[in-house]
């Protein structure tokens, strides 16, 4: 097993920052740029991609599984701007599908330069959904397909970026609910496959099922940024906060729970906007020094407690082998080992 002491400390996330070697990008730098901005026609993603335009951006990809409202996303932004034709495009991406995933990767193989990719999109489902991949819907779109599209961003960031110096930027969005996460893996039986078939009569539990995914996200990187250099991109999470309006818990739209949800989220969240920050800062303000990190507030932050325990990191080891086997179809290993030379 690897040393646990090789892994990130509580002390470490929270109080100690190492002075970058990567400088920020400022303001004006992102004239130049281009970004994909995942989950972008609504929401918290919207609003990163507006400030992101704000801020100069000179090419944006909104990355939407309804084109049709990403057009309209695409107005929305375009409003009162002077800005070329080809500046804000919208590509079809769908999180429950990896052949979308892959279609998606192709086309960004194309893109003449990638600098930035800010993955935001995520579901929280009320009912359990089986998707065509055999796996519920929130550990295929906020882990598994989270953890392809990252994977396979990573060369095309570190192929695209202008200069040596200054690697790509990717940044996932992540939850402090990671820390609730009650999972325990069981013995007898894989780990994903205990999440997309829980045991005994009503033991599906949606926000247990949220909580659980954000924290095999934060594991996942962890053990990715292990093995991948922050020379070839510059990797974290970010946690935006409770937001209103960021349409996370529509299920529950028409019912009793949907509207105290609802009432929750607008009485203790923070706008949208304020959310996004968090993603610009993340993408924007930091060098090398957040890399493998968790963001919360614009700093480095604790992740799940279980993060730094043994338990964790057998958790860990056991979700990146199941996990390399799942994407095995996409090559997921040999990329990650050809970017760890």
């Amino acid at each position: 097993m690897t040393d646990i002491l090789n892994r990130p400390t509580e002390k470490a996330a929270s109080t100690q920052v190492t002075p970058p070697s990567t400088a920020p990008i400022s303001a004006g730098d992102l004239v130049d740029k281009t970004a994909i901005v995942t989950g972008s026609n609504s929401g918290i993603g919207l609003e990163c991609a507006r400030q992101l335009l704000d801020r100069g951006l000179g090419k944006l990809i909104l990355a939407v599984r309804d084109e049709r409202r990403g057009a309209v996303a695409r107005e929305n932004l375009a409003s009162g701007r002077s800005l070329k034709p080809d500046t804000i495009e919208v590509w079809h991406l769908d999180y429950s599908s990896y052949d979308s995933i892959r279609s998606f990767i192709k086309r960004a193989q194309g893109l003449e330069h990638l600098d930035i990719a800010v993955l935001n999109a995520a579901v929280y489902r009320i009912p359990r959904i089986i998707l065509s991949t055999g796996h519920e819907e929130d550990i295929q779109v906020n882990y598994l397909s989270t953890a392809l599209l990252t994977v396979l961003l990573l060369p095309i960031l570190e192929a695209k970026r202008r200069s040596e110096d200054n690697p790509g930027r990717l940044t996932i969005v992540s939850s402090s609910v990671a820390a609730w996460s009650r999972f325990k893996p069981q013995d007898e039986r894989p780990l994903l496959t205990s999440l997309d078939e829980p045991i005994g009569a009503n033991a599906f539990d949606h926000h247990q099922q949220y909580c659980t995914s954000k924290l095999l996200g934060q594991l996942f990187l962890i053990e990715l940024t292990r093995r991948v250099p922050p020379s070839v991109a510059i990797v974290n999470c970010v946690n935006p906060g409770l937001c209103y309006g960021s349409g996370l818990a529509r299920d529950g739209r028409g019912t009793l729970l949907g509207f105290i949800v609802r009432f929750v989220f607008r009485i203790f969240g923070k706008s949208c906007v304020s959310g996004a920050r968090s993603f610009v800062d993340a993408v924007v303000n930091h060098g090398e020094e957040v890399h493998g990190q968790y963001l919360d507030g614009g700093n480095p932050a604790q992740m799940a407690p279980v993060v730094y325990t043994a338990d964790g990191e057998r958790m860990a080891q056991s979700l990146w082998k199941e996990t390399m086997g799942e994407l095995s179809f996409a090559g997921v290993e040999d990329v990650i080992e050809a970017l760890s030379v």
